[in-house]
């Protein structure tokens, strides 16, 4: 997918732009207890067609200076974007900060759209020609307070971009995604160097991303190492944020996420945040706990770690845990089984009838609450899809789920059918919609 990003100065409308373009974008595990979104982030999808969205802080040269900070953040989004969306104030006139930004962008050589905020009637929109002298050829009004103007952007941004299509390829492809410095490009050389049968080494997509193909049980498999961010021989501080573009591009491509999480470290937000987009992808997920070497008491330790994760993401219960040493390949072993098997349950069917009695019994052993006199009913279940899997329960009235029935009927499923290393979705619709 395309990457685009909001630059502009404090003020001008960016975040509530990036919420009016993401608003379309429902998150598997958007209201689950335990993760702090970070919302710099967004996937839009419009027409068939989507894209990654990044917002940025504000640059401001108040004072002769600017944060530096801020705007050392905002040359790594613009390099990684596709298309930029300069936001400018509809209602006040241009000053030296916009054209600051004007020409970091003429350099940038990147696809630019004046996005000229506030504009939310006729007569303001007039105000639209004022800002043509910033150089660009691509100027549009919007308001993102009224909701005005944004389909015809989305149509702009959108015009060159391709429909999603499913790769017809049908070898497994994992990824392999987490923090700066937690052994990922070692685990893949691991991998790599355990079975000593490289088939190929092929460009990614984007930037210090390279796909792999090998061999695994006489099993041809590719595996896609996003590497840290570098630019220019130095490393950036708060690389972290920006470098996670570069992750979502790759879990796109991929049927199963490896997350990796450094044992020095434990669990921080960061991890959590990343798990989370694997999620809202709707990847199959395996726990990779790295540097396992690391550990002075491996029996105890990994009893402690179990409790750890099952508290840490205690929204993930299903997913599969390994505990490894990239470096001396100890347990190296125990990773492929779980990536297959998160594979296979990620995209595995269920018959009708088998639905219908798990989710017919769960129901007879545990009624729905009722609420104010009325009780949920479920008629009928099927599956609609899979990767990962979905499944419909018609229902008398949607609007009596209440969550932790939801996640009751869940549980059940899971209990029943193996669904370990994937999320699964159910959804509920009044009988006949």
């Amino acid at each position: 997918m395309k990457t685009v990003c909001l630059i502009g100065k404090p003020n001008v409308g960016k975040s509530s732009i990036f919420n009016r373009l993401i608003k379309e974008k429902k998150a598997i595990i958007m209201d689950t207890p335990g993760i702090t979104r970070d919302r710099i982030y967004g996937k839009v999808e419009y027409n068939g067609k989507s894209f990654h969205l990044i917002d940025t802080g504000g640059i401001s040269l108040e004072n002769n200076d600017f944060d530096k900070e801020i705007l050392m953040q905002a040359e790594l989004a613009i390099d990684e974007a596709d298309i930029i969306l300069f936001v400018v104030d509809g209602l006040s006139e241009l000053d030296r900060t916009d054209y600051y930004i004007k020409d970091l962008l003429h350099k940038s050589d990147k696809d630019v759209i004046v996005v000229v905020n506030k504009l939310d009637n006729t007569k303001r929109m007039d105000n639209i020609y004022n800002f043509y002298e910033l150089g660009f050829s691509k100027v549009m009004g919007v308001s993102a307070e009224h909701n005005k103007g944004f389909k015809e952007l989305l149509d702009e941004v959108t015009k060159d971009l391709e429909e999603e299509v499913k790769d017809e390829n049908k070898t497994l492809k994992f990824c392999i995604v987490g923090r700066p410095n937690v052994g990922k490009s070692s685990l893949v050389n691991a991998l790599i160097n355990d079975e000593k049968a490289i088939v190929s080494d092929i460009a990614g997509t984007t930037r210090d991303a390279i796909d792999t193909t090998f061999k695994y049980n006489h099993e041809e498999y590719t595996v896609i190492d996003t590497a840290g961010m570098r630019k220019k021989g130095r490393i950036y501080e708060s690389v972290e944020k920006y470098s996670l573009v570069r992750s979502l591009k790759a879990i796109d491509r991929s049927d199963v996420c490896v997350v990796v999480i450094n044992a020095e470290e434990g669990i921080i937000e960061h991890d959590k945040h990343i798990i989370s987009y694997c999620l809202d992808a709707g990847k199959g997920l395996v726990i990779c706990v790295n540097k396992w070497d690391t550990v002075k008491n491996p029996d105890q330790d990994i009893k402690t770690w179990k409790e750890l994760i099952k508290h840490e993401l205690q929204f993930i219960p299903y997913a599969n845990v390994v505990f490894l040493s990239a470096l001396t390949k100890r347990r190296i072993n125990t990773l492929m089984p779980e990536i297959i098997n998160a594979y296979e349950n990620n995209k595995k069917e269920v018959k009708t009838s088998v639905l219908n009695n798990i989710i017919m019994d769960a129901v007879s052993i545990h009624q729905p609450p009722s609420y104010k006199g009325k009780r949920l009913k479920i008629y009928f279940v099927h599956q609609v899809d899979n990767k990962p899997p979905k499944f419909e329960l018609q229902v008398n009235d949607k609007k009596l789920v209440h969550f932790s029935y939801e996640r009751y009927l869940e549980n059940k499923l899971r209990e029943n059918i193996d669904f370990s290393g994937t999320p699964i979705i159910l959804q509920f619709k009044n009988k006949g919609e």
